[in-house]
């Protein structure tokens, strides 16, 4: 009898175990909460941010200087750096153009997991998005570059992209006449050199803007422009979620550095991240935080391409990330990476992270309709 009233008592104790594992955490009242975020975001509800971080609240997008101009040599510049663009003569090849891994129709990058260049030589990392980058002051994954007509010009000499010393980009560009009034009416000369390549590619770039998304349309008034599933994704970005404390203002970046753990450190396929611009152990597996603008249409994630589903990056997320120990051998290396503090387990529910999934999707829009230039034929 007392045998039979354990079993009993154990075999209940793993039904309450089990019911409470399985309870989901009740959703808010979806009216109320989005009552709470139909006014002013001044009004909205806390975010939740740690200590220390500087954070700006989430906003309208904001449209590039280079949009508004009405100078007529810097328009010309800006069409200058559009053919250029594409110009695959740029490239040692004449095969390879700056669209061939940053594609209009593809929101400005080029939808693999790491970037193909000359000769289909493997790059080291994804391509990132040029849409927007006019706001970045430092330029790709590590910030290697500024954000100038210097910056323009490293994807033409890098040997993974499209292998050009710059001498011989000037030449290929400059032995076609066709150029010549486009260039005269941009620099008031007849031949390209190195600093009205860069400054004329640069011009171009920076024009590079997303369209509006349904989260500026709400911003803006129109409330009825997110679902519910979108308000309680907005409201669990800004709160459960943590998201905001990277990934915050008009453009969903803080233009910070972190580590979320996928530096691979002691192995072939290691990246050591900032840490190779600046040389700071403090920076080993650190990479740019991204814009999430347009982060539904930019896959895959992450430095790598790693992640090819919007859904698994919200559960890594959710994971608090890999969370790398060092080998024998390692414990002593000063530069064993050291992920970044803000990383926690966040114990969000399957319906959580699809909301928030829905929310990313909100703040997305459809690429910008760009028509390419026809280029001057050579002589």
């Amino acid at each position: 009898m007392k045998r039979r009233f354990v079993v009993l008592l154990f075999l209940l104790l793993g039904v309450v175990i089990i019911v409470a594992f399985n309870k989901k955490e009740e959703t808010p009242d979806l009216a109320l909460l989005r009552k709470s975020y139909e006014q002013d975001s001044r009004l909205w509800p806390a975010p939740f941010v740690d200590s220390g971080v500087h954070w700006v609240e989430l906003g309208t997008l904001v449209s590039p200087p280079a949009l508004s101009t009405l100078d007529s040599v810097e328009r010309a510049r800006q069409l200058l750096g559009k053919m250029l663009f594409f110009e695959p003569r740029l490239s040692a090849t004449k095969q390879i153009s700056c669209s061939s891994c940053h594609a209009p129709d593809l929101s400005w990058t080029d939808g693999r997991q790491i970037a193909i260049g000359h000769n289909h030589r493997v790059g080291k990392r994804n391509t990132m998005s040029l849409q927007n980058v006019w706001i970045q002051q430092e330029l790709f994954w590590l910030g290697r570059v500024e954000n100038s007509g210097k910056g323009a010009l490293q994807p033409l000499v890098d040997p993974l992209e499209m292998n050009t010393p710059i001498e011989v980009a000037l030449e290929h560009i400059n032995a076609v006449s066709g150029y010549t009034p486009f260039i005269h009416r941009a620099f008031a000369k007849k031949t390209l050199d190195e600093e009205s390549l860069g400054i004329a590619l640069s011009s171009y770039i920076k024009s590079l803007a997303s369209h509006r998304t349904r989260f500026d349309n709400f911003l803006d008034g129109r409330y009825r422009a997110l679902s519910d599933e979108q308000v309680y994704g907005l409201h669990l970005f800004r709160t459960k979620a943590r998201c905001i404390n990277c990934h915050n203002g008009p453009f969903f970046t803080d233009f910070s550095y972190h580590n979320l753990g996928f530096s691979r450190f002691g192995t072939e396929k290691q990246d050591l991240g900032r840490y190779d611009v600046t040389g700071n152990p403090e920076d080993v597996g650190k990479f740019r935080t991204p814009s999430l603008r347009n982060a539904a249409r930019t896959g895959p994630w992450f430095h790598d391409g790693s992640f090819q589903d919007l859904f698994l990056v919200v559960n890594m997320y959710n994971a608090g990330m890999p969370q790398p120990r060092p080998r024998k051998g390692q414990e002593e290396s000063p530069l064993f990476p050291k992920q970044d503090p803000l990383l926690k387990p966040l114990n969000l529910t399957i319906e959580e992270r699809n909301a928030i999934v829905r929310f990313l999707e909100a703040i997305s829009s459809v690429p910008m309709s760009v028509k390419r230039p026809s280029l001057p034929e050579l002589d």
